[in-house]
């Protein structure tokens, strides 16, 4: 528990707007690093002073927004085929990729049409992926950005009110936050070993 501990305290240190905007990029592309893991902690920070919660927001959309147009360029111009050759690949199953999940994405893209790129930013499972369906169907670039700001900077602009909110209750309801902080980062470092193995066995 001390090195997770070490690990939370150096993550925190390192929480700058820049870091935002990259770990939101990552998140954004099809690697496995959830929304979760940054804004409500950078929010937290920005409650503590050190950040400013409008502009952790606006970094972390710009990222969100960087991250998409990774996914929808390599789309665009791969097609189909490569896309599902490299979700099944063993480089994809090390990014918890397969088919089954860009399937899905772009399923889900094909039921809501345009508007699924700002939908699927609220849909746990779909957020991160929803830009490689967008990419595939060619989807016009400006209205690709709309909705993808649009989702992205609501569901960020939720998750910074929820990091923000418990920085302002850490008195009266959460003494030990840092500890509930720590834990949730634990989590998320158990659930990605034990997809990995999934994904092994599978493959």
């Amino acid at each position: 528990m001390e090195f997770f501990h070490s690990l939370f305290d150096w993550y925190m240190a390192n929480l700058n707007y820049f870091t935002i905007a990259l770990l939101m990029t990552i998140e954004s592309t099809f690697l496995p690093l959830p929304s979760e893991v940054v804004i409500p902690f950078a929010a937290y920070k920005a409650g503590q002073g050190d950040l400013n919660v409008f502009l952790v927001v606006i970094f972390g959309t710009a990222g969100a927004l960087t991250g998409s147009l990774i996914n929808y360029t390599l789309s665009y111009y791969l097609g189909r085929p490569i896309v599902y050759r490299f979700a099944e690949s063993k480089i994809g199953k090390l990014f918890l990729l397969s088919k089954e999940k860009v399937e899905h994405a772009e399923s889900f893209f094909l039921r809501n049409g345009k508007s699924s790129t700002f939908i699927g930013r609220l849909v746990p499972g779909v957020r991160h992926l929803i830009s490689i369906p967008a990419g595939l169907a060619k989807m016009n670039l400006r209205d690709f950005v709309l909705f993808t700001v649009a989702g992205a900077g609501i569901w960020n602009i939720i998750l910074a009110i929820i990091g923000y909110y418990l920085y302002e209750m850490r008195e009266q309801i959460f003494p030990y936050i840092g500890h509930i902080l720590l834990g949730i980062g634990v989590i998320f470092v158990v659930y990605l070993i034990i997809k990995a193995r999934q994904n092994g066995k599978k493959s």
